[in-house]
This record gives C-alpha cells, structure tokens and sequence, in this order.
C-alpha cells in the first residue's frame, strides 16, 4: 500500500500555558502550515488543506530537493521582513506568484520552511515513532539541507 501524507495535527486551546508531564510545544510561526514531501526525486509542498505551493515558493522546493528520497515534513512557511520580523503580509503576498515572478520574489523575501516534525525519513513511517526520536531527526540534521530548521 503506497504511503499518503496525513492530515496535520492541529493545535488545541489550553487553560494554562504550563504544559502537562511529557508534552511538548512549538512556538506560534506566523506563517503558513504546510507539508514538504520528497518522492521519486519530486517535490510537493502543500498547505494544511492540500493546496500545492510549491510554484509559489520555488526556494523551498530548491532546498527540499536536498532530502532523502522518500521523506516528509511537517512544518511551517515564513517569511522575515527586513528588520528581522516575521512577515505574513509578505508571504501572503507571495501565494499567487508562478514563474519568474515567483522566483523574483524568492529573491526579494525568501521563505523559509520550519520543521517540526518528520512524519517519513528514507522509506521509514515515522509517525508511530516518539515524537522526541522525530524532533531528533530534525534537530541532528545536516547544515547543508536547510528545509528543516530547529525553531
């Protein structure tokens, strides 16, 4: 049976900003939800409801090129202003461009793409894994692939 990216995990309200006994917590990006997918040497990155970006960002489909074959990511799209910000304004400004406008804009205000979670490495379903043993994966990572960012 051939492997399907899974829904994302979303967030939940809590009361209390302390987090229970083995929890853990990312901070809030202000960006994009999104998946980056390697497969066959084709890249998909896509929204939390399934819409292809990866023409829009063709700097993260560059970067993400670079992971083994067979690997998924679940992460978040940013952008940072000028001054060091993050910019939704920005990379919302960035979703309908294709072609050469696109790649302008990647030169102009790169996106960025966030790791925190590795839901397939080489082949391996890592879903049922920890998710420590995951975050580890995006944490020991090589400089060289600079899709997965520890944040």
């Amino acid at each position: 049976m051939p492997w399907t990216l899974p829904e994302p995990m979303l967030t939940d309200t809590v009361r209390s900003p302390v987090l229970p006994s083995r929890s853990a917590a990312e901070p809030k990006w202000d960006g994009f939800r999104a998946a980056v997918s390697v497969e066959g040497g084709q890249v998909v990155l896509r929204s939390r409801r399934g819409t292809l970006m990866g023409p829009a960002f063709p700097e993260v489909v560059a970067g993400a090129a670079q992971l083994p074959d067979a690997t998924a990511l679940d992460g978040e799209l940013i952008v940072w202003s000028a001054d060091g910000r993050l910019a939704f304004e920005q990379l919302q400004n960035r979703l309908h461009r294709r072609g050469p406008a696109a790649a302008r804009a990647a030169a102009q205000q790169p996106a960025h793409f966030v790791a925190f979670d590795v839901l397939r490495l080489a082949d391996a379903d890592t879903t049922d894994w920890s998710y420590r043993r995951r975050r580890g994966h995006c944490a020991r990572r090589p400089p060289t692939r600079p899709p997965c960012t520890n944040g």
